[in-house]
């Protein structure tokens, strides 16, 4: 399946953002540093994954520290290697909180999202927000990616990719 995927890093003065190619990579850690390489030390770096206009994916790296996953679809691990491969360890939300496992089999069968809803909190959107956005009816995975850009001020960036 065609994907989208681009890195943006802050960088002193804004953003920059370079598209991506995740074909060859086979474990998290080599994504996390493909997104490390384009961070400024200290900064954080965003990768914005889309595959089919059907799920998107954002991985958020501060420094040494581990990625932090956010994904619009639960389910699409299960029918996309590339999803699988982001969200390989996703630390469970506190969405999800102490769901029994009935519950998170309940949830991994609806089109709900997962990972850390708040990655991108002290970036200007509150997970209430980035949930708002993912599951609006009838917007699209690119819709969603453009309105996080837009909001986190690296839409031109984001538009110079596409």
């Amino acid at each position: 399946m065609p994907y989208f995927a681009a890195v943006f890093a802050r960088v002193p003065g804004g953003w920059t953002g370079d598209e991506v190619d995740l074909d060859d990579l086979e474990i998290l850690d080599e994504v996390t540093d493909v997104i490390r390489d384009a961070a400024e030390e200290g900064e954080p770096a965003l990768l914005f994954v889309e595959e089919d206009d059907e799920w998107f994916a954002i991985l958020r790296v501060d420094g040494i520290g581990e990625p932090r996953v956010f994904i619009s679809d639960v389910r699409a691990p299960t029918t996309s290697e590339l999803a699988a491969l982001l969200y390989e360890g996703a630390e469970e939300t506190a969405q999800a909180g102490e769901d029994d496992e009935e519950e998170e089999q309940a949830r991994a069968l609806a089109d709900e999202p997962g990972g850390d809803v708040d990655l991108l909190e002290d970036l200007g959107i509150p997970a209430d927000e980035l949930l708002a956005l993912t599951t609006r009816e009838g917007v699209l995975p690119g819709d969603v990616i453009s309105a996080v850009a837009d909001r986190v001020s690296f839409a031109g960036e984001l538009d110079k990719l596409r």
